[in-house]
């Protein structure tokens, strides 16, 4: 018997202000460790470019988010998702409820970009908030996860 219901991927859209750091470093990351059930995607509440440093640190850790770009939430109008997650506290003030989304939760993370100091004490910032958004993504999407 063909189970249909296996087929189908839960989608997930993650959040930040300019789509540049957080919520690409989640989007590679859910990707790249459950892209048979999810599927994934990121937007900005404005459009950037994706941080070198974020993309250095994903590699850093085997994930690799050089072909991804900025987009905005207007890409994705009218796209259902199952969950839209917002990962900073401005994108959550802006969007608190993405209306193609079922459901929306938020959990912000420090933007990396504002960590003070040189330029190794800024990639550290970004290191420890990949960190973060690994060890919340393993915790949230987990067995056992409603999602």
């Amino acid at each position: 018997m063909n189970n249909n219901k296996s087929l189908i991927k839960t989608r997930i859209l993650f959040i930040c202000t300019a789509n540049a750091a957080r919520s690409q470093m989640a989007e590679g990351y859910l990707r790249a460790r459950d892209g048979d059930r999810y599927e994934v995607f990121s937007a900005g509440t404005r459009q950037s470019r994706v941080s070198p440093r974020a993309i250095e640190v994903m590699a850093e850790r085997g994930f690799d988010i050089s072909g991804h770009v900025s987009k905005t939430l207007d890409t994705f109008t009218g796209i259902p998702f199952d969950l839209a997650v917002t990962l900073c506290d401005n994108a959550h003030a802006v969007c608190p409820i993405v209306p193609s989304a079922k459901k929306t939760i938020h959990h912000g993370f420090a933007d990396p970009h504002l960590t003070p100091g040189d330029d190794a004490e800024i990639l550290e910032g970004y290191r420890r908030v990949r960190d973060e958004i690994i060890r919340w993504i393993d915790t949230t999407f987990g067995p056992g996860s409603p999602y």
